[in-house]
Parts: structure tokens; sequence; C-alpha cells
């Protein structure tokens, strides 16, 4: 089997779910594969936590996997639901499924203002309901050197950004997560600076690439990695897709985020995957792909270079990292 890191993301991994494995494969596959143990998150604790990534990796019970139409496995739904970075609800990664099971995530509405001429405040319902839903496989590369496959239901989110018809003076979005310290315990915490926030280039967020996504595995999306909406970035480190989005806007300046905020020497502001860029305290040139054992090379930008490389042509990734 064609393993991930091999060669450059096709084009046919990012078209709607007619290109690929439909619904009703999507819900055979979650009973196909399991964890045997969920880890401990290798990732910094704190801001001036230090560990090493990639340290270990999950085994699967399974030999037979699904895999996606370039003949690569999908991460099953149990890992991908399981092993999740959520510092809003815990530092650990196999701790948010339990701690976020009674999330609400309705009533939910998706503000979207700033620097547009159509502002618009949604019901999620009707956020879905009005853009049709596509399923994409994408890569997911976590900053801390692991990485899934993940079969996302969701919309681009171009569309959106279209509707609301941004300003000449518009160059980035902004995106703002919840803020629910009552239900996120995480949030009680002073060492972040809440509520989580994020933010792209307008031409990032209007690449066709950039998704919101409301689902994986044909399903709606867990709480515990994002619901009820959140932000699908695949050629950047995962820490970029937002989870649980309340407010978009468009915006004249670069936005503070909150790891950039926190570290900016370890997490910049493009924070796309570039193997030849070391993170401070490990290396990014490979990757721990969870479910499967050993390593395998990264890909720069994911894999996505052909879609997003052009993006980037007057720029030292090294320096705008």
């Amino acid at each position: 089997m064609k393993q991930y890191g091999t060669e450059p993301i096709k084009p046919s991994e990012i078209t709607p779910e007619d290109k690929y494995i439909n619904r009703r494969q999507f819900m055979k596959a979650t009973g196909i594969m399991t964890a045997a143990a969920f880890l401990a998150s290798c990732a910094p604790k704190t801001p001036a936590a230090v560990g090493e990534a990639g340290a270990t990796s999950i085994a699967t019970a399974a030999s037979d996997v699904l895999t996606s139409p370039e003949g690569e496995a999908l991460t099953s739904f149990e890992n991908i639901a399981g092993f999740n970075n959520y510092y809003e609800f815990s530092l650990s990664k196999d701790k948010p499924a339990e701690l976020a099971k009674d999330f609400p995530t309705r009533p939910w509405t998706v503000e979207v203002g700033g620097l547009v001429n159509n502002p618009m405040t949604l019901d999620i319902d009707d956020l879905i309901s009005r853009y049709e839903q596509e399923e994409r496989v994408y890569r997911l590369r976590c900053v801390e050197a692991w990485s899934m496959v993940i079969p996302w239901t969701g919309f681009p989110l171009h569309k959106l950004l279209k509707d609301v018809e941004p300003m000449a003076s518009a160059k980035y979005v902004r995106f703002e997560s919840v803020f629910d310290p009552d239900n996120m315990r995480g949030q009680q915490t002073p060492l972040y600076p809440w509520p989580y926030t994020e933010g792209l280039r307008v031409d990032e967020a209007m690449n066709d690439l950039t998704l919101l996504a409301t689902g994986l595995y044909g399903k709606p999306l867990p709480n515990q990695n994002g619901a009820p909406i959140r932000l699908a970035v695949p050629w950047k480190y995962g820490f970029k897709s937002i989870k649980a989005i309340m407010r978009i806007d468009l915006v004249e300046e670069q936005p503070d985020t909150l790891w950039n905020t926190i570290a900016p020497n370890e997490y910049g502001f493009y924070s796309n995957v570039n193997p030849e860029k070391d993170h401070p305290r490990w290396s990014q040139s490979t990757e721990r792909r969870i479910g499967e054992s050993g390593r395998q090379e990264t890909l720069k930008f994911n894999g996505y270079a052909d879609q997003v490389a052009d993006l980037y042509k007057d720029m030292d990734l090294d320096v705008y990292f």
C-alpha cells in the first residue's frame, strides 16, 4: 500500500464525494480500526514546557483499513475522535472526548463582520443548510510531528466570504472561538489568552482548499473535534485549524493569534508545513501517522504545494514561518 509522505497529493483527493468513498463506506469504516491506547500529549503543556514530539505511536487492532482513492489509509474514526488537542477542555489528548461530550453546541450562531459590505449572523443549522456540504479527504499534520488522514464534511470558506462581500481594505481574516469557561474548564486557566483566535490572509482564506468543517466520516462533527464548526487548512500545522468558531472578521492588520502570541519563536503566524524548518525543540522532517507504526517523510505544504505554493512565491519561508 502506498503511504502518505512519498509523493505529492493528487487533485482527486480534494474533490467532492463522488470522487472517493461515499457516506456508507465512511460509516462502515468506524468499526474497522481501534486504538490500542490513547497517549498523553507530547505538546507543550504550558508555554514554558519542554519535550520531544513524536516519541510514541498508537497501534491499530486491524490489518484491513479503509483507504482513500489514491490507496492511502484513512485514520480510524476512533483515533480521530479520541486523540485530540483541545486545551479548552484538557492538556491531555485522551480526555477531551469525555470532558466535551455534554458541551452545548445548540443554540449556536456564527457572526461574520468587520470590513465587509454585507455582515451576517447565521444560526449554525441555517449556515449548514445554506451551503452545499462536500466530503473531502485531507491530511492533518500537527506541529508536534504527528499526522492523520481525515474525511471531512463541510464547505469552502470562500463561499461564505463572497456572500459577505469583503471590502478592498480587508487583508486578513480573523477567527474567534467560543469562550465558555463554565463548560470548558481549560479556559479557567490564566496561562492562555482565551478565547482561541486564529487568522489567515484573505488569499489563503479564499483558496478552495480552506474548508469550514461541520462533520467527519459522514457524521456531525464530534464535540472534541471542534463542533459545531471548525476550520480545516490542510497545508498548515493543525493548530491553525481553529475549533468551535463563533466569529469571523475581515480586518486590515494581521490579527493576533493565540499560539503566536504565547511563543512567536515557535509558532509563526503562517505555520505552513515545512520539513526544512525545524521547530526549536524537535525536527519537522518526519512524522508519525496516528494508527500506524514507524515514521514517514513530511512533505512541503503537507503535500499541497501544487495548490498553494504560489501564495508564498515571494516569501522566505524560514523567516515567515
